[in-house]
């Protein structure tokens, strides 16, 4: 049975398991996570490396990893989950 939120909405979906493929792989590990610790786990990488636009913090510079992801120079955080689901099986 799924774990419902306060909402009632269905939560199952976020938090299946997924297991990261190709240049996604190489940043967040190969076995398999729920949908928003991937993202976390990007984030992570993100401020780690200092690839936030310093004078705009929800543009995200892509690094030689992230452009494998992302296929572009910088993405914002609003397209950062729609270049990640490519990538999770």
């Amino acid at each position: 049975m799924a774990i419902e939120a306060k909402s009632g909405r269905n939560t199952s979906a976020l938090m299946k398991p997924l297991t990261p493929q190709g240049p996604l792989a190489a940043i967040v590990g190969a076995s398999p996570l729920p949908r928003g610790q991937v993202v976390a786990k990007v984030w992570d990488y993100i401020r780690a490396n200092n690839l936030q636009k310093p004078t705009d913090k929800r543009v995200i510079l892509a690094d030689a990893k992230l452009k494998l992801v992302f296929g572009k120079d910088e993405c914002t955080m609003f397209e950062m989950n729609k270049f990640i689901a490519q990538y999770l099986k």
